[in-house]
């Protein structure tokens, strides 16, 4: 099983990601400023902000990263990045990961389709299922630094997903994962998916 994830992680070329280091308890006290729109436990109340708390700190900081240097163009996170250390950074992405994601609900007329989605993909069209990296519970992979989805906000995700596929959205490394997947979604396909991932626990 070892030599599987570590062919994985080299298939994908995340290899070089740095380990986050960072202390939490530190962290609270610099996410004052994250708290307008994430709130200040990483629970966002808004659909369109993504909920933080309890994502990976690997992620947290990939992510925070991008933002800062551009890589990953978030309008609403202009400038607030850039006086803040690479400690700064550490901090409060390990603050946001200790913190429990809370779960919203499902539509009952997407479980269906976006679960099968979701455990299955759409492997007629080379599309592989979101469990491989996401995990059953969705979870996501630490370690290689795939995001938690479960209990996300679908209008996020949704947006998400079709950056990605719309190539507004291309932080998701060489080998373009996101991306590829992505452009196998339909409209209806990313509804129903992130409809899924809202209610997912």
């Amino acid at each position: 099983m070892n030599k599987v994830l570590v062919s994985l992680l080299l298939t994908l070329g995340i290899t070089g990601l740095a380990h986050a280091a960072g202390n939490a308890e530190a962290g609270q006290g610099k996410v004052v400023v994250c708290g307008a729109c994430h709130a200040a436990d990483g629970n966002s109340a808004a659909p369109n902000f993504p909920k933080l708390a309890g994502q990976g700190e690997r992620y947290l900081l990939k992510q925070l990263h991008d933002i800062k240097s551009g890589a990953r163009p978030v309008v609403e996170m202009t400038g607030l990045l850039d006086n803040l250390t690479e400690e700064d950074l550490a901090d409060i992405a390990a603050y946001f990961s200790s913190q429990q994601m809370s779960v919203g609900a499902a539509d009952p007329k997407l479980v269906k389709r976006g679960g099968e989605l979701f455990r299955g993909g759409k492997l007629a069209e080379g599309m592989p299922a979101c469990t491989g990296c996401h995990s059953p519970n969705g979870a996501g992979l630490d370690a290689a630094g795939y995001p938690q989805l479960g209990g996300q906000h679908a209008t996020y995700i949704a947006k998400q997903l079709t950056d990605f596929r719309e190539g507004n959205r291309t932080n998701d490394g060489d080998s373009m994962i996101m991306r590829s997947i992505a452009a196998k979604l339909s409209n209806k396909d990313i509804e129903a998916v992130s409809s899924f991932i809202q209610g997912l626990h």
